[in-house]
Formats: structure tokens, sequence, C-alpha cells
């Protein structure tokens, strides 16, 4: 659907008018608009000398369509692109739809792409919208606009002739009586309306339509038949043809019209004439340049460097960077204005205008074209003469690289291979030179390539006449000749190196062979005296005797060592008389190993020195080791006396301090005589000491004979004297409770009984549940605050046990407050009397004074109803005396 919006008017186009692309499916409105738009762009494109044939074809390419809007605005469009293909199409139909875009209409869903392809529903819209825009949006009669404007012009034109009624665009001009009725308004003479009928509409029709287009200039835009043959007749198609008279007779101005229009030809004209001049001084300076420029373009001097070339290239870019720019840029603005002059001139009916001789379009096109044509063969000119100085130039340097390279290759080869370094070589330098050559012949033959490349390239440079071709022949040569010589150098080295190494193989087969035998042996030697020097560390019997009898088997294995020995020297011997016999250079030694008979016989001397020595340490340790072993079973026989015995003792405290045999005076003695003892056992423990003393200066670190060390006994002694001190301090503090609360010992039994019972981890201490259990069971309803609070009582260190002291005083003073309260009330009657007061002087008067003291500066006022100066509450009394908490 395609809609028109324009931001001067508010919405000239009723709803009902919106672009229906439906209704462009009845094949009746749609050859309408074809016939009627159709015409009503040729009426204005005749004015360019042009028209169209088929709407959906001919504005395919967007030139006609940007013409037209060109005509019909007066205003110029951006210059079309000229090219065949798709996207310069479409590039001239955004410009046209840009155009209607800057002009306030609003496209909805009409793209280029639409156009280009032809789509004829997408077309009819497009065109829809530029008539609204340029014949029918600027109509206004009487505060109207638009459509509502023409259709109130029609009215009043139309109202004084019998049988029109104009109410619409459709069926109110179907019998042809409108269409005529506005022709003999305003001109009666064309038109004999009398004589119309309003039962012929054919006739009516043609009669306007004939007239219309012979005497008004209006062209023929629907055909009498379409009208009366469809039952509405398309309203696009109406309108846009009753727009046109509407223009042809909107002439009451015409006198200032034709004023405006005088002044505005002749300022058109003097533009023109301005803009004359301007393209006559511009094509002149352009066509002067050129002239200038082509003979430098054309100028073909070859230079012998490199640089110069590069010089005229580096020229050539700053024409194409700096100087042509500017006039590709006047050239365009030099078609531009003579394009825009030629339409003004057209669109003022004047001539067009002819440049003068040799100053046309076409001759400043051709010798640009003879320009870009210089130029395309100056810049292929200069990159073949570049391409071929590079060629030489590479040539020259590739020779120079391969030549150099080749050079610094063969420098010191000839010294190389008349070396005499295998005349004291051991075979194994033999082979390795052998290698060596054979490498170095490897290396020669991969030569051989570059040594024919430098040739060749030596010959092409020689082919292409190179400047420096003496010097270049001459470096040839003499790298020809090195090779060569070389040659022979090598095959003679290799003769001499393969005689050398047949003499020092059999030499070589008795140093493998002393070798494999000395390594082992000397292997053998080195352990043994490292294993009869090594410092040993044992800490039992059985690892010195294990070390003991080691040595034995290593003595037992010396008859068979020497008799190895005296092999090996052998070999050496038969060597020695080889190289004696056949006057062998012998540059080095035994390649395959550095050791020598000398150091054999002296490490084998040693070896027999060193075994005396271990007897006699092995034997000194053994003795140690006996004397510990003693330490070791004196300490296990203590310590496993002493340690049980703690245990003992640990376990039997606990017991008394748990069970409930006798009275607390009972257990308190009982607990005395077991300190008494274990202060007694205390000798026994510092004998353990003394002994443990001597293991540690004897360095003896482990005992098999007991799993108690000293640090056990001590940490279990330092518990027993810790344990049975606080278990006598407690049932002394039992005691002092039981005394201070009047406890007594059947209720201190009931409480042991409790705390026993529920202790049932069997520590001594009661953790929280089993506290909260506790007093469960002996009939405590309490929430978490209430047993939070009980707990900062009995574990005001917030450990989580409760300890049996913190029970029992827990206890006995819960069963305490009932009475401290009544013994306050007593106290109170006694000092007051009949009073609910008491004075500051009968505190004083009762009491001692440090007492009474203490009593009043902790005292409150009494304000009750008798209060009388000096009076004291109750309560405060009752707190100064026995404290808050009690009550």
């Amino acid at each position: 659907m395609d809609h028109y919006d324009s931001q001067q008017t508010n919405d000239y186009m009723q709803p009902e008018e919106d672009w229906d692309r439906d209704l462009l499916l009845d094949p009746a409105w749609e050859k309408q608009q074809r016939k009627t738009f159709t015409a009503w762009c040729n009426s204005h494109l005749r004015k360019a000398g042009t028209q169209i044939e088929n709407i959906e074809e001919d504005f395919r390419d967007g030139l006609k369509l940007m013409l037209l809007l060109e005509v019909i605005s007066g205003e110029r469009l951006a210059k079309p692109e000229r090219g065949k293909m798709r996207v310069h199409k479409i590039s001239n139909v955004n410009k046209a739809l840009d155009f209607i875009a800057s002009k306030g209409v609003k496209l909805v869903s009409i793209g280029a792409e639409e156009i280009v392809d032809g789509n004829v529903k997408m077309t009819l819209g497009m065109i829809w919208t530029i008539i609204l825009r340029f014949a029918i949006q600027d109509i206004s009669v009487e505060e109207t606009s638009a459509k509502e404007g023409l259709l109130l012009w029609c009215q009043r034109k139309t109202a004084p002739y019998k049988n029109v009624n104009i109410q619409n665009f459709h069926i109110s001009w179907k019998d042809g009586l409108g269409f005529c009725a506005l022709i003999h308004r305003h001109r009666p003479e064309l038109i004999d309306y009398g004589k119309l009928r309003k039962d012929d509409p054919l006739t009516n029709l043609n009669t306007a339509f004939d007239v219309a287009e012979k005497y008004l200039d209006i062209p023929k835009m629907l055909d009498a038949e379409d009208i009366v043959g469809t039952a509405r007749p398309d309203e696009k198609a109406i309108m846009t043809y009753v727009s046109s008279f509407y223009h042809a007779f909107s002439g009451a101005q015409k006198a200032e019209t034709a004023a405006n229009r005088i002044c505005k030809v002749l300022a058109v004209n003097q533009e023109n004439e301005q803009l004359m001049e301007d393209y006559e001084k511009l094509a002149s300076d352009l066509l002067e340049w050129i002239r200038r420029t082509i003979p430098w373009l054309e100028n073909r001097a070859p230079e012998n460097t490199m640089h110069a070339m590069q010089q005229k290239l580096e020229d050539f870019r700053d024409y194409r960077r700096l100087h042509k720019p500017p006039k590709v840029q006047e050239k365009c603005q030099l078609e531009i204005n003579f394009n825009t002059l030629q339409t003004k001139l057209r669109l003022s009916n004047r001539p067009a205008f002819m440049p003068s001789e040799g100053r046309m379009v076409s001759d400043i096109n051709n010798a640009w074209g003879c320009l870009e044509q210089a130029e395309k063969g100056y810049e292929e000119w200069l990159l073949n003469e570049i391409r071929r100085l590079e060629r030489l130039d590479h040539l020259a340097e590739k020779f120079r690289q391969k030549a150099s390279i080749h050079e610094a290759w063969t420098d010191g080869k000839e010294a190389m291979l008349q070396q005499k370094d295998y005349e004291t070589a051991t075979l194994s330098e033999i082979k390795a030179l052998l290698k060596k050559h054979e490498a170095f012949e490897s290396d020669l033959a991969a030569h051989q390539d570059r040594v024919e490349q430098i040739a060749a390239i030596a010959q092409e440079l020689n082919e292409l006449d190179y400047y420096d071709s003496p010097n270049v022949n001459a470096r040839c040569q003499k790298i020809c000749d090195q090779w060569d010589n070389l040659g022979a150098l090598t095959q003679k080295r290799r003769e001499a190196l393969e005689r050398t190494e047949k003499l020092l193989e059999t030499i070589d087969q008795l140093y493998l062979e002393y070798a494999k035998r000395a390594a082992p042996f000397n292997n053998w030697m080195e352990g043994a005296m490292e294993d009869l020097q090594d410092t040993f560390i044992v800490h039992t019997i059985e690892e010195i005797q294990g070390l003991t009898t080691a040595h034995e088997q290593f003595k037992a294995t010396l008859p068979d060592a020497d008799k190895e020995r005296l092999a090996i020297l052998g070999i050496h011997n038969e060597v020695s008389k080889i190289v004696q016999t056949y006057h062998v250079n012998m540059a080095g030694t035994n390649p395959y190993t550095t050791i020598t008979p000398q150091e054999i016989n002296g490490k084998w001397d040693h070896v027999r020195q060193l075994v005396p020595r271990r007897d006699q340490a092995l034997t000194e340790e053994h003795a140690r080791q006996q004397h510990n072993e003693r330490l070791r079973k004196q300490f296990g026989a203590q310590a496993n006396v002493i340690g049980p015995w703690i245990q003992t003792k640990m376990e039997e405290i606990g017991r008394i301090s748990i069970e409930m045999h006798g009275t607390l005076e009972d257990q308190l003695s009982h607990l005395r005589q077991y300190e008494k003892s274990i202060v007694n056992y205390k000798p026994k423990i510092d004998q353990l000491e003394g002994d443990h003393q001597l293991i540690q200066e004897a360095l003896i670190f482990d005992n098999k004979h007991t799993n108690y060390t000293m640090e056990h006994i001590r940490v279990g002694w330092e518990q027993l004297l810790t344990t049975i001190a606080r278990t006598i301090n407690e049932v002394e503090n039992q005691i002092l409770t039981r005394d201070a609360k009047g406890i007594s010992q059947e209720q201190m039994n009931e409480f042991r009984a409790s705390f026993n019972h529920f202790d049932r981890k069997k520590t001594g201490m009661m953790d929280t549940d089993d506290f909260r259990a506790c007093l469960i069971s002996m009939g405590y309803n309490m929430g978490e605050a209430e047993f939070a609070r009980i707990m900062s009582i009995v574990d005001p260190n917030r450990l989580g046990v409760v300890t049996f002291q913190a029970f029992i005083d827990f206890m006995s003073r819960e069963t305490a407050d009932t009475d401290t309260a009544d013994q306050v009330m007593a106290s109170f009657k006694i000092l007051a009397g009949d009073k609910n007061y008491i004075t500051v002087d009968e505190l004083r008067r009762e009491l001692p004074p440090d007492q009474a003291e203490y009593c009043i500066a902790r005292m409150a006022p009494y304000t009750g109803p008798d209060a009388v100066p000096g009076a004291l509450d109750y309560m405060s009394f009752s707190t100064a005396l026995y404290g808050e908490s009690d009550l």
C-alpha cells in the first residue's frame, strides 16, 4: 500500500483513497490507471521532447522518471547514471525517490528494486504519489485543499448545470455531463451544452475528451467505453484527469504570472549567459592543459639506470596524484555546467547552446581521450622499462650473490684438502675424517649446480649487453678454474684417508678389547674402594653382623680379581709391541678409554691396603652395638613397669571421683592416701630418667623392647599428678558447698547419681545436651532463653561442658532460693515493724556502721503513699542484702 504524507498539509488524502493493492487486481481499474497515468506523464514529458509508451517499462532505468520530476518541479535533480547495469538503474530510481521524499512525501513499501523490476502495482502507486504531490496537493479552494479543494471547485463550477451533481470522483462523472459542464463553464463556445443528453454517456464523454484535447491541450487520458462499462470508474484516474482541467482553467492571475514569468525568463537568460562564458573559459583552460601535457606523456626517451627510471615513475605518480585530479574535477564540472545550461535553455524554449569551434563537449572528451591514451601508453612504457632494468639489475645482483656465496663456501677449502691431519689421527678420527670427507664430496656435488647457474647468468648478461660484462666474465672464469682444482684435491685426499684407515683398524681392535675389560674392572675397584671407605651408621647388632658377613664375602673374590688384572695388562703390552714393530705414529692414547695400566695397578694396591682397615672398624662397631643393646633392655624393663602403673593409677582416681562410697570426707582421705603413694613413686621415675640420659648419649633412637618413650612417661606422670590434685580440690570444694548450703549427704549422693547417670561419656563432665536432659528429668520446664541463662551460670567460660562442682553449685542455689526470699522478708519486718519502708536512721541504729552505709548506698527511696523523708524501699533493701539474682 502506498501512502503520501505532507508536512505542510494534514492528510489531504482520505483513508478511503489510500493506495490499495488489492484494487489493482481489478483489470478494468488497472487499465484505466495505466492509460490515465501514461497520458498525464506524457503531458509533461513532451515539454522535454520525449514520452513513454509502457509505464512500467519506460521508467525502469529511472532516466525518464528523473526527467519527469525535473519538468513538473522545475528543479534540477542529481546527475543520472548512464550505465545499463541494474545497479545504475537502481541508483537513478533511488535519486528520484529521494527527490520525492525531499518534498515531504512519505513513501511506504515503494522501493527502487520493484520499479526497476517493472512491478506495475508499485509503478502505478509511485506515479499516483507524484500526481498527488505535484498536481493535486497545491489545489486550494475556500480553505480546502487537495482532494476536497478539487471536489469543491468542481461543485462550484458545475452547480448551475442541469443533471450535474458532483459528489465524488467516480460515478458522479460516469455520464460525461460533469466534464462537459466544466468545459462549457470556462469556454462556452466549444460545446453546445443544451444538445447533450444524460442517457447518452458515450457521446458526452467523447465530446468532452475530444474538445479538451483539441482546444485545451489536455491529452486524452480516459476511454469513454471503459468509464461506461465499469460500475465504479477508477477514482484516481478521474482525479488525475479532472486536475488537468483545474490547472487549465485556473488562470485568474495570468497577468501577474506572465510578468513574473518575464522576470524569471530574463534572470534565467542572464544566468545562462554567465554559464556560457564560464563554460568557454573553463573549456579553453582545460584544452590548453591537455595540449601541454600530451607531449610530456609521449616522450619515450629511455634511461640507463633504475634510479632515473624510478624518478620518471615518481613524476608520473605526482601527475596522477596532484596534477590530474583537479583537471578531472574541472572536466566533470564542465559537463555538469553544460548539461545544466542545456536543460535550462530547453526548459525556457531557448535554442541549445553551441560552444565555439573546438570547445564542444565532444571536443573536450576527444582531447581527454587522447590524454588518457597517451597516459596509458606512457605508464605501460614506464613499467616495461622498469621491468627491463629490474631484470638486468636482478640478474647482476643474482650473479653477485651466487658468486659471493660460492666464493665464501670455497674459501679455505683448498687448504683443508691439502692438510696431513690423518698422519697423526686415531682410527676413530680417521673414520670421522672419512665421513667428513664424504660429506664434503656430497656438498661439492651439490655446489655443481650453483657453478653452472653462475656461468649461465654470466652468459645471459653478455647476451643482454650488460655494461659491466667484463668484470662478470673475469669473476666467472676464476670460479670455474677454482672448481676444477677442488675436484682434483678431493680425490687425492680420499686415497690417503683410506690407506691410513686400514693400518689403524688392527690397533683399534686391541684398544677396544682393552677398553671393554678395563672399564668394568676399574668400576669394580672403584666400587670396592668406596665400600671399604664408606662410613657406616648402624643402630642394631643385626645390622653390624650383616656388614661383617658382606665384607667376608668380598675378601673371597680378591684372587679372581687379580687374574683379571693381569689379563688386561697383557692386552696393553700387545698393543705396545705392534706400535714398535710397524712404526705406527700414534697421536694419542686409547680412544675408547682413559684408564691406563698405571691407574689399574695403583687402585689394586689401594684396595689391598683398605681391607685390613675395614676389618678393624667392623670389630669396634660390633662391640659398641652390644653395649647399646644392654642399655635398651635395661630401659625397656623399667618403662614396661612404670607405664602401666601410671595408667592404673589414673583409672583408679577416676573411679574414686565418680563413685559414691562413703562420705566426702572418706573420699578425701582415700585420695590423700593415693597422693602420698604417688609421691613415693617419684624415685623410680628419676631412675628411668637416668637410664634415658645414657641412651641419648649413646645416640640410640629406637627400642624394640618397649613401646613406651620417656616423653610418654613424663606426660603420663604429669597428668597423674595434675589429676590427683584436681580431684582432691573438687572434693574439698564439694565439702565447702555442702556445708555452706546445708546439703545433706543423701542430697549429695542424689546429685552424684544424677550427674553420673547423664555423664554418658564417663569423662566426669556433662556436655550441653546431657545437662539439658538432666534438667528435664528433674522437672525443669524451660525454653531456649532460660536454658541459656542457666548455662551462663554453670559454664561461665563457655567451654560447652558442666563439671560436677558447677552442677552441685547450681542445684544447691536453686534449692535455697525460696528460703532466701523468706529470710529477706523476715529481716525487713523486724527492722521496719508495721511500716512498708525503713528509714536511714533505723538502718544506722540497727546495723554496724560499715554495713549500714553499704546498704544505704545501694537502696532506692521508697515512693509509696505513706513515704517520709529518708524512707527506703523493700525491694532495694533485699537487693542490697542478698543480690538481685537471688530473689
